[in-house]
């Protein structure tokens, strides 16, 4: 009986081992594959990382390009055209100091009111072109500066306010240039249509939210000439940049509120 058992004892065991060597080499198997897995997986990942970095490294001297290129421009203009302008609106005030007729000293006029139209959207084209400017800070300033050289020689009494506004808030160049011709647009139909007495202009920031309002204490719009091209173009800006423009009118006034959102 013993030497019955003992054969069935070693098998017993020798088929335990192998199964113990079988699944320890089942398990080296599976892990050695989810090693080889994972490196993979980290390989790609780094080559996934390193190629994304390149494209941003390319895109960061797209961006730079541009941005020189623009410096470039806005110096060129600001030496060539800028002197030009100058030039041309000394020598018009000369002629008109010769000039004796009443007719050609009123053309002249018109030649410098034109000049100076000419110098002042040449100084709104340097200002946009320029990516030193790319802030929400610099649109303001900037922005509530035009109003008061606008208005400064109306009847019209400009008020002012920024509230919670991040002044180092980046912002485009597009986006900042589009909320600046509408600022243009409203404070001009203010002064052409209103008959206010009273414009008030007021910054916003909550987070990456950002409004300018605009809000006059003129005779409103009447509903026929609500959505005229102004509005349109204002709406049209807006929408173009993501972002909205409403507007609120009645017998006490208008009032317009631009909304964007500010990736930062």
């Amino acid at each position: 009986m013993l030497y019955f058992d003992n054969p069935i004892k070693t098998t017993y065991i020798v088929t335990i081992v192998v199964s113990l060597l079988l699944v320890s080499f089942i398990v080296f198997v599976i892990v050695t594959y989810n090693r080889r897995q994972l490196l993979n997986l980290k390989e790609k990942q780094l080559q996934q990382a390193e190629y994304e970095n390149q494209l941003l490294q390319k895109e960061l001297e797209k961006q730079k390009s541009i941005e020189k290129e623009r410096e470039r421009i806005s110096h060129d203009m600001h030496d060539d055209l800028g002197a030009g302008i100058s030039a041309l609106k000394l020598q018009a005030e000369f002629l008109k100091q010769k000039a004796e007729d009443e007719d050609l000293q009123n053309d002249i006029n018109e030649l410098l009111k034109t000049s100076e139209e000419m110098n002042l959207s040449m100084r709104e084209m340097l200002w946009s072109l320029n990516s030193g400017n790319d802030t929400l800070g610099n649109f303001i300033d900037y922005a509530v500066q035009y109003a008061d050289g606008f208005l400064k020689r109306t009847k019209i009494k400009l008020w002012t306010e920024s509230i919670d506004v991040i002044t180092e808030t980046p912002i485009s160049t597009e986006l900042r240039r589009n909320l600046f011709l509408c600022l243009k647009e409203a404070v001009n139909n203010a002064y052409k249509h209103s008959q206010a007495d009273t414009l008030k202009i007021s910054f916003f920031q909550n987070k990456n939210v950002f409004l300018m309002n605009i809000k006059d204490n003129g005779k409103g719009i009447l509903e026929e000439h609500a959505e005229g091209n102004g509005l349109r173009n204002m709406k049209r800006r807006m929408q173009e940049q993501e972002g909205e423009c409403r507007m609120i009118t009645s017998e006490s006034g208008t009032h317009l509120i631009f909304k964007i959102l500010l990736y930062i």
